[in-house]
């Protein structure tokens, strides 16, 4: 019988188990967690696992990796974080390496666009899901429906950036919130110098590798662009990596061109198929627009550059935080400020799915700005009846049919090479 407490080695050996194992989205992940370690090996309790994935779920980043690192801090302090944060990533980001490289040199293949085709119809229907499986979470009230709403007007029509919209809705819940926070909520001494110590050797390990990009290459060089665009995604990710592939498309596909927005459909098709968290579509990017820039010596270093710049700010979040989740309950404003940042992720996601579903239907969308309004207006002539038709296809399979993500997958990209022989 295994031990309540297990040895740095035996644990190790399971968290490498769950990196391999953990596909299926962030749900599928919290689940075999929890089966693994609350079922299985009884390393935690029930009510600690519930307590330390409420907290995952208020940090910005992908939940389900912050809760395997602090399930390995728990566990074995930082070092046992370290493994089982790492452990939860390296296999999905080795694979996704591999997927992004053949992508660069095989992406306009015949045969390649085919199989995307497919692929492309099935994300359309995997962030509709998202949107309704977050908004049973997020929607509670009256007025958090309005805040996704006006979330949604402000960056589909108007381009509002997705920063400035997390920052407006933390405001208001925090300001709408009731109660107030309790004194005894206040960390001891000894405990705040620990906790800033942590937080400040994680910052460090942060930004000083950016920094000294930025010193030794300039400013406007495309890796230190790439550190300082997952920086801001690192701190705004919440409600994960659906609603900050808005701003990321948002940023590579119209701001900078590093993408197009195929690629960027690509990209989370390809991110689905991994295991690991979905968050590590950035790696994808960034190793394109590296390849694209200077060749696939480029593209490797782009793509460590965007793995630092996501995943380290996780472990600061987590080691951080950590000490202070049974503290959470008695923030009532805090509570208050991350569930109308939740709510408003929900209208971000719609526009996501909207953006998605235009240019996977049609051949040719035109952006025109009339003053600050902007309207994305698809030409009719270029409607794509094969990729409507497989849409429809992936919302039976995923929808009605509750068929598992990988199956779909293959599924549709099978039925995309299919169609495209007629």
């Amino acid at each position: 019988m295994t031990s309540s407490h297990p040895n740095l080695k035996e644990a190790a050996a399971t968290w490498l188990k769950i990196g391999f194992l953990s596909f299926g989205g962030p749900a599928a992940q919290i689940a075999l967690m929890h089966k693994v370690l609350v079922d299985e090996k009884k390393w935690l309790s029930e009510k600690t696992y519930l307590n330390a994935l409420s907290f995952c779920m208020l940090l910005p980043g992908p939940e389900a990796m912050q809760l395997a690192a602090w399930s390995g801090w728990r566990l074995h302090g930082t070092l046992g974080g370290l493994i089982a944060g790492l452990s939860f990533i390296m296999p999905g980001a080795l694979v996704m390496l591999v997927l992004a490289s053949l992508y660069a040199a095989f992406g306009t293949a015949p045969l390649v666009a085919a199989l995307f085709l497919g692929i492309k119809a099935a994300v359309i229907i995997i962030v509709i899901e998202a949107l309704l499986r977050i908004s049973k979470r997020a929607l509670k009230r009256r007025d958090y429906w309005v805040l996704a709403g006006l979330a949604f007007v402000a960056i589909f029509f108007f381009s509002v950036p997705f920063p400035v919209i997390i920052l407006v809705a933390a405001l208001y819940g925090y300001f709408t919130s009731h109660g107030s926070e309790e004194v005894d909520a206040s960390p001891q001494p000894a405990v705040l110098k620990r906790t800033i110590l942590t937080a400040g050797f994680w910052l460090a390990l942060w930004v000083v590798p950016l920094g000294a990009l930025w010193l030794a290459l300039g400013a406007d060089d495309l890796l230190v662009q790439v550190g300082i665009l997952f920086s801001k995604l690192a701190v705004v990710t919440f409600g994960g990596a659906y609603a900050v592939l808005t701003y990321l498309g948002q940023e590579v596909a119209i701001n900078r061109s590093w993408l197009t927005a195929s690629e960027m459909i690509d990209a989370l098709g390809l991110a689905e198929t991994t295991p690991g968290p979905l968050i590590l579509v950035t790696e994808f990017v960034a190793y394109l627009a590296g390849e694209k820039a200077g060749g696939a010596v480029m593209g490797l270093a782009a793509a460590v550059v965007g793995l630092w710049a996501t995943f380290v700010p996780c472990f600061l979040w987590v080691f951080t935080g950590a000490p202070f989740i049974d503290r959470l309950d008695r923030a009532p404003k805090l509570s208050g400020a991350l569930a109308a940042i939740t709510a408003s992720v929900v209208g971000v996601i719609l526009n996501l799915g909207i953006w998605f579903a235009l240019h996977t239907l049609f051949g040719s969308v035109k952006q025109e700005q009339h003053g600050p309004l902007t309207l994305w207006l698809p030409d009719v002539a270029s409607f794509d009846w094969r990729a409507a038709a497989l849409t429809c296809l992936a919302g039976v399979l995923l929808l009605r049919l509750h068929m598992g993500l990988g199956k779909v997958l293959v599924l549709m990209a099978a039925s995309g090479w299919l169609v495209s022989q007629i």
